[in-house]
């Protein structure tokens, strides 16, 4: 195991840790949290030996082998699957001195031979193409040289190349940063499989909760242990927060507030499965909302001074881009869309299907290459992405930032908006320069919103950001009076702010008629489909068909789909059983909800209920997790049957 014993951690003259403990077992799934510059990433360097505690002791296993991702990359010429391999050090030794060894030295080459045999030699090119595969990329571009890729396909290979090497110790730091939904689906699902440790630091709630199992926390200089996933960390801190009466006046005000806010949203919200699941996610933030008072951060987006409806149409758009020559390069076509006023769409789609150039056209800063653009009178369009951080004034403060844009209003008003957003104090004076990607990123945002759009259009507006200001995001966009497109890898965000989706793929744009289960539903059938129709295309041979006796073709098919039957039965029964739990659970998570949202719960005479409540819940959305891995392996099963 990993113990850590008065543990004193030190940058500069802030201490991050002040003589803590904490362990941490073997094969435990051990999420890191807290806010931005708490310690996490320096954590993960003093477990990595870069570093030294400046007090204290921690103690490893000795001959443990630590992976992590690599921020630099190097060999950049080397072939993408080369470049994975070398992941594993240790094989990659072996074949080094096998290649060099003489041949007449026999016992050598032997006691090599075996080493190799145990350290998997022969199927290390299959293992890093199906981690290749995993993380998106296609076939035809495994022996593509590194340099080809652009920086974030290269974080994509520094990660494969991390999990291709072996390891009792895998140390995640933002590992999703870069990756599409599938690819994040798919490292849920390989994370589940590892047999190490792994310790993950990540601002993606979902991410976090499917994978950890504990949680460290970085509180006042310690590291508190939780029990359970994301979702259990956050109602375990929110009892304990409301049992030490933190902040209780400011408490009672803002869930008042956005209970109301629920209510009105329950009131007109349609029975459409999109729509409930944010039913769901707002009371989830009505419950948390201590939390979000202790972070000191409210975001608060302008009510918008007119809402035109539609405000924005596509009619028969293409778009894309002009190389230098001025040649149009199309990538979607025949695109037709509404935006409505007050619509809230999430834009869904793998990477590089289009999902930026759609955002960029509706703002303005992509033309159209055919059909027509109409925006409405008195469209104002408040435009994020992750461009927008690099256009703030480096020499510049917030402060004078927010002067520019509102030079007639008085500065104790800005300074008072600019505090939502995480600046107050001296750092509204601050120069822009020094500050976090997650800092300008909430300047950036804060810029825009002053504006008071009608039309939010956000390209990843949580990158950068930690785990208090995306849930600030998500409840400033959940209560935002005018329209938002929202294109997120972040699950929760979309649950919470987005009423219906958009599809991005093969050069179109569909609407979407369900929620983020059935978009994983729809990514599993489209994978399969593509896999089967490339087997047909390589198997299919011209006229074979005419000449096969039609009788034993027949019987044949016959034998076929029996065979299928009988494989699929067993799979098919266990669904059901799982389908059926999962009902059940939800159903009793539905009342258990209902028991939290009451204001009455959390009265002194029922502290007893109100544990057994908290504890119940939190069980059973973990069980409803692992319920829902089951039926996704299932599934894939099932799709293996049907492929083969």
């Amino acid at each position: 195991m990993i113990r850590a014993t008065g543990l004193t951690l030190r940058r500069g003259v802030k201490v991050l840790l002040d003589e803590t403990d904490f362990v941490i077992n073997p094969g435990e799934r051990v999420g890191i949290v807290g806010k931005n510059g708490a310690g996490k990433s320096t954590l993960f360097s003093l477990l990595q030996g870069r570093l030294d505690g400046d007090a204290g002791t921690v103690f490893l296993p000795a001959g443990w082998r630590i992976a992590s991702v690599e921020q630099e990359i190097s060999a950049i010429d080397l072939p993408a699957r080369e470049f994975v391999i070398d992941g594993d050090t240790h094989l990659r030794h072996l074949q080094a001195e096998r290649a060099t060894i003489a041949d007449d030295n026999g016992h050598r080459i032997a006691e090599l031979e075996s080493a190799l045999v145990e350290a998997d030699a022969w199927s290390a090119p299959s293992r890093a193409e199906q981690l290749l595969a995993g993380l998106g990329f296609a076939p035809d571009q495994w022996l593509n040289p590194v340099k080809s890729f652009s920086g974030g396909w290269q974080m994509r290979l520094s990660l494969a190349r991390a999990l291709m090497a072996p390891s009792e110790l895998l140390l995640l730091d933002e590992p999703t940063n870069h990756l599409d939904l599938d690819a994040m689906l798919w490292l849920e699902r390989w994370l589940a499989a590892y047999d190490g440790t792994v310790l993950l630091i990540s601002h993606d709630t979902e991410f976090l909760d499917a994978v950890a199992k504990t949680i460290l926390h970085f509180d006042q200089g310690k590291l508190v242990r939780y029990r359970g996933g994301y979702e259990d960390f956050l109602t375990q801190r929110a009892e304990r927060l409301r049992q030490t009466h933190l902040a209780r006046d400011r408490q009672t005000r803002e869930t008042a507030r956005l209970q109301g806010f629920i209510d009105r949203f329950k009131a007109k919200a349609t029975k459409a499965k999109q729509a409930q699941s944010r039913v769901k996610a707002l009371a989830r933030m009505e419950v948390l909302a201590p939390l979000q008072v202790e972070a000191g951060i409210d975001i608060r987006i302008p009510t918008p001074t007119s809402m035109p409806d539609p405000l924005l149409v596509l009619d028969n758009v293409s778009t894309g881009y002009r190389d230098a020559n001025d040649n149009a390069r199309t990538v979607l076509k025949n695109v037709k869309l509404m935006v409505r006023g007050g619509g809230r769409i999430g834009v869904l789609g793998v990477n590089g299907a289009g999902k930026s150039t759609l955002i960029k056209t509706l703002a303005e800063e992509l033309p159209v290459l055919a059909g027509e653009r109409r925006a409405s009178k008195g469209l104002e369009i408040g435009y994020f992405a992750q461009h927008q951080l690099d256009m703030l004034d480096l020499e510049s403060t917030p402060l004078q930032h927010l002067m520019r844009l509102s030079p007639q209003t008085r500065e104790q008003e800005l300074r008072n908006y600019l505090g939502g957003f995480g600046f107050s104090g001296d750092t509204v004076n601050s120069k822009v320069a020094p500050m976090s990607g997650g800092e300008k990123a909430r300047l950036a945002l804060s810029l825009i919103v002053w504006q008071k759009p009608n039309l939010l259009l956000l390209d990843e507006p949580s990158n950068h950001l930690d785990v208090d200001t995306r849930e600030a995001l998500a409840r400033a966009l959940a209560e935002f009076a005018g329209s938002v497109l929202l294109v997120s890898h972040d699950r929760h965000l979309l649950r919470t702010t987005v009423d219906s989706f958009w599809i991005v793929a093969d050069g179109q744009v569909h609407e979407f008629d369900g929620d983020l289960e059935d978009y994983r539903e729809w990514l599993a059938a489209r994978s399969a489909a593509a896999r089967s129709e490339a087997r047909n295309e390589v198997q299919c041979i011209d006229g074979a068909a005419s000449s096969v006796d039609r009788k034993m073709q027949r019987r044949l098919e016959a034998e076929e789909r029996q065979r299928v039957s009988d494989l699929r039965k067993p799979l098919d029964n266990k669904l059901k059983k799982i389908e059926a739990d999962m009902e059940k659970a939800s159903k009793r998570m539905s009342e258990l909800d209902a028991l939290i949202a009451d204001p009455e719960l959390y009265t002194d005479a029922r502290r007893d209920e109100r544990i057994n409540v908290l504890g119940e819940h939190g069980e059973l959305v973990k069980k409803h997790g692992e319920l829902e891995e089951q039926w996704l392996t299932l599934q894939e099963e099932l799709e293996a049957i049907m492929a083969n």
